[in-house]
């Protein structure tokens, strides 16, 4: 499990999630609206909205709000217009980020994305300037006092899964993007829960960081990303060791 992954799990252990419950609707509303606009208003027949759907519905988001998001994305409601938009950049100690937004406006976004490396040592690059470092894949998280590794590994093998790693109290499951649906159907079929399946980016190489005050900037930058309204998911190559990235993510 990379580093980027270890920082998020010690952010959800410690209950200190860079967002409030109306900035999670509102990051999943868009979510939601884009996956519609691009694969039609059927979750059944729409991958990435059924994902989106599910996420939305774990993290209590109301039917209400899911459906009025699904209208506006294949245009029975008004609303805004969102396009996904990659950027790309550099933080403290070389470390390569990605950021992944939803936006209706690209230049407030550039703008404000711009700003934030800026204030915490880092700089906004070109695009393509770091994209190469990274794959995407699709990842399933399963708690491991609801399971084993070998049950989920057999559990998901057939499924599609490429990878599975064991971090204190997760199992992370690893597939391609193409047979994530796959996997969290076949997890939920045998009746083993998990905590998250979605798209992500995993790094080819990492960069350690053994500098507390160079972690601490690393993860300042990170949570500043991830507080910007725009910002779906900002991924980083760093590796922090454990001690380290506790006192650095406290």
């Amino acid at each position: 499990m990379s580093g980027h992954s270890k920082w998020h799990n010690i952010k959800l252990r410690k209950g200190k999630q860079d967002l409030q419950r109306g900035k999670i609707f509102t990051k999943l509303a868009r979510e939601i609206i884009v996956a519609a606009k691009e694969g039609g208003g059927n979750p059944d027949s729409n991958l990435a909205l059924r994902m989106a759907v599910q996420k939305a519905r774990e993290n209590s988001m109301p039917a209400d709000n899911i459906k009025r998001a699904i209208q506006r994305g294949t245009g029975e409601i008004e609303g805004a217009s969102y396009e996904e938009i990659i950027y790309e950049g550099y933080g403290p100690a070389g470390v390569a980020i990605l950021v992944s937004t939803l936006t209706d406006n690209r230049n407030r976004t550039v703008a404000e994305l711009r700003n934030i490396f800026s204030k915490n040592g880092g700089n906004l690059g070109e695009m393509g300037c770091v994209a190469w470092m990274f794959d995407a894949k699709g990842m399933v998280q399963v708690p491991a006092d609801k399971s084993d590794e070998e049950t989920v590994m057999m559990t998901t093998m057939d499924a599609g899964a490429e990878d599975i790693k064991v971090e204190d109290d997760i199992i992370e499951v690893l597939s391609s993007v193409e047979d994530l649906g796959k996997v969290r159907d076949a997890l939920t079929e045998a009746g083993i829960p998990f905590t998250a399946a979605e798209l992500t980016r995993i790094p080819q190489t990492t960069i350690r960081v053994e500098d507390i005050k160079e972690a601490s900037r690393i993860i300042r930058l990170m949570d500043a990303l991830e507080d910007n309204d725009d910002v779906q998911q900002a991924y980083a190559n760093f590796d922090i060791p454990d001690e380290i990235l506790q006192e650095a993510a406290g």
